[in-house]
């Protein structure tokens, strides 16, 4: 090899291992974001089970999902590299690394559905599942050389792959499960109080400086030697970067005209709905279209949040709408607005219909999308309803109204007296 090869070898490693890590790092703040916006008596059970999500996802991923995902095979599945065998280290285990750090991200998006009223066996027995076959099965056909990357399905890092998936999951665990006690009052839905707003901030905070390891960390490069993406990765942390900024103030003026509030929670929504947009298409739009793609998703996203909200749909954390919702947003957008010269540079697809480029990629979209949704929520509610007919999915009212810290760990975690 040469000196200049390992150097580059070297800075591309490093560059995806620091990704990784700020990735990895969103746990944290999904942590944040989800204990914050709901009852202080579930708060230590949040931050426990993002722990049992990076855990049971770097163990099951590790084994059985790398290998469906990125392992050679046919169209729609990988048959290889199971237990990483024939993966080499370096660099490859640091891929993996980056690789493992979504799936976690997928299955924590997931878990904001089941919020407040599901059992913790749940979490370890679907987790299980979602990790090593769902989620990486959809990571196959975009990501590992399946049949929607041959038709050049455009989802830089995840809209679809990740955001899409864990959201499907969310939604068909909240119908399943039903709404919490108290959320509905004859019919109408109730407002229950946000644990902490502060929190929602600084999980929001936190996110938002790991997507720049998501989006632009999925370069997987800092230099054109090991992948056409490298020298793009400062780009794609501007149109992450713009489209948040525009998502925030998107769904801040959506909740003064909808509701007549500066509402702050909405607008900490409103980012992540722009960032989880803009995902897809990072590195195929040009900054004025991040910005309209981050606005929309995060207006639109507040509005749809009420709107499923009015029609008895108790989604705690608004899983569906900010990652499923604007998972399709973001999908979609690149059959818009894809620009010819970054289209040619990533080397996936073909021009949006704006830069006339036809109806192509913006179908190649649609159907990513159309088949991702069905495949997630038919296996999900598969696995889900089974689970439901013989352990059950939900803890009884006695331990809801307690607290899923004290009823299924033994203590607050806030001290003894806190959410009685």
């Amino acid at each position: 090899m040469k000196a200049t090869d390992a150097i580059t070898l070297s800075l591309d490693s490093l560059w995806v291992m620091v990704a990784a890590i700020l990735v990895i790092l969103m746990q944290a703040g999904f942590a944040f974001l989800e204990a914050g916006s709901l009852q202080s008596k579930n708060a230590g059970h949040i931050t426990g089970k993002q722990i049992i999500t990076l855990a049971l996802s770097s163990i099951v991923f590790w084994a059985v999902g790398y290998g469906i995902a990125f392992g050679e095979g046919n169209a729609f599945i990988g048959t290889s590299k199971f237990f990483l065998s024939g993966v080499p280290s370096g660099y490859d285990s640091i891929f993996f690394l980056f690789q493992l750090a979504f799936a976690a991200v997928s299955l924590a998006i997931a878990w904001g559905g089941f919020a407040e009223r599901a059992k913790l066996s749940v979490y370890f027995i679907f987790g299980t599942v979602f990790i090593a076959i769902i989620y990486p099965v959809v990571g196959h056909w975009v990501w590992g050389g399946g049949w929607l990357s041959t038709l050049g399905m455009q989802d830089f890092a995840g809209s679809t792959v990740v955001h899409l998936q864990g959201a499907t999951a969310a939604l068909i665990g909240t119908l399943l499960l039903g709404p919490r006690i108290g959320k509905f009052v004859d019919g109408k839905a109730k407002t229950i109080p946000a644990h902490s707003i502060p929190f929602v901030f600084l999980g929001t905070f936190i996110l938002w400086i790991g997507w720049f390891g998501f989006n632009a960390g999925s370069t997987v490069s800092t230099g054109v030697a090991t992948s056409g993406y490298g020298q793009f990765f400062g780009y794609v942390a501007l149109t992450t970067n713009l489209a948040a900024a525009a998502g925030a103030l998107g769904a801040l003026f959506a909740a003064m005209i909808l509701s007549k509030k500066a509402d702050i929670g909405a607008m900490c929504n409103g980012v992540l709905a722009a960032l989880v947009a803009i995902t897809a298409s990072c590195a195929f739009v040009e900054p004025w279209a991040a910005i309209v793609i981050g606005a929309v998703a995060g207006a639109f996203t507040y509005w749809t949040s009420i709107f499923l909200e009015s029609k008895g749909l108790d989604d705690p954390i608004y899983a569906f709408s900010v990652h499923g919702i604007s998972g399709v947003i973001g999908t979609l957008s690149t059959g818009f607005f894809a620009a010819p010269k970054l289209v040619e540079l990533a080397g996936v697809g073909k021009p949006g219909l704006f830069y006339g480029g036809g109806l192509y990629q913006l179908g190649v979209q649609a159907l990513g999308v159309i088949a991702a949704f069905a495949f997630v929520a038919i296996a999900s509610l598969i696995v889900l309803s089974i689970i439901k007919a013989t352990i059950g999915l939900r803890v009884s009212a006695e331990a809801e109204k307690a607290g899923l810290d004290i009823s299924e760990h033994g203590a607050y975690g806030y001290g003894e007296t806190e959410g009685k």
